[in-house]
Parts: structure tokens; C-alpha cells; sequence
């Protein structure tokens, strides 16, 4: 069982920068990735970055390549997932998801676990 929370969703300005926490917090020794999706109104949830157990190898997709970055922390029964958003667009603007217990690998990653979001906002 993995509970997972998000914060640091927020308004922000075009250009600005805002940084995603996700803690999970887990019951039992356990080893998983972890991903961030995004969800816009009136659009598919879509994915955004993923990280895995060790936090040596990411993936992120291409419309957030070069501006957003995942990495974690895991610091016994909690582990916590960062995504840092840089040079933001109001196209980012969406209900941003942390997600964990991942199979597979990229975009078409399939979580077990997922939190309750937080919203970010983009403004021109």
C-alpha cells in the first residue's frame, strides 16, 4: 500500500518556475518508480515524467523536454518525487498527478498507485 501527496501546485507567470513534491509514504520495504501526469481541462491525462527506483534513469516527454525535471529522494519509509518546472507556458496550466508502483517504462507506463493532484497555473 502506497499513499501518496502532492503539493507546491500554485499561480505562476509565464517563464516562472514552481517545484512539484510528492511524498510517498509506504508500509513495507519496497522498491518502485515514480511518475508525474498532467491533466488539462477538457484533455486526456497525459504524461509527463517518470523517474525510477535508484534515480539514476528518467524519462520525460517532449513537449516538457529541457524545462521540467524529475528526481527523488528515498529516505526510509518515505520517498519523495520532485518535478521542477522551469520556464513555464500557459499550455502547462493542468492538474498535475504524482503517481507510483510503475510497470513498464516511458509514456505508456501503467501506476498502481496515484495521488490527488495539484493545480498549476499558467498566466500569459
Amino acid at each position: 500500500q502506497v499513499q501518496l501527496e502532492e503539493s507546491g501546485g500554485g499561480l505562476v507567470q509565464a517563464g516562472g518556475s514552481l517545484r512539484l513534491s510528492c511524498v510517498a509514504s509506504v508500509r513495507a520495504p519496497s522498491t518502485f518508480a515514480m511518475g508525474w501526469f498532467r491533466q488539462a481541462p477538457g484533455k486526456e491525462r497525459e504524461f509527463v515524467a517518470a523517474i525510477n527506483w535508484s534515480g539514476d534513469s528518467t524519462v520525460v516527454a517532449e513537449s516538457v523536454k529541457g524545462r521540467f525535471t524529475i528526481s527523488r529522494v528515498n529516505a526510509g519509509a518515505q520517498k519523495t518525487a520532485y518535478l521542477q518546472m522551469n520556464s513555464l507556458l500557459p499550455e502547462d496550466t493542468a492538474i498535475y498527478y504524482c503517481a507510483a508502483e510503475g510497470t513498464g517504462w516511458g509514456e505508456t507506463m501503467d501506476f498502481d498507485y496515484w495521488g490527488q493532484g495539484t493545480q498549476v497555473t499558467v498566466s500569459s
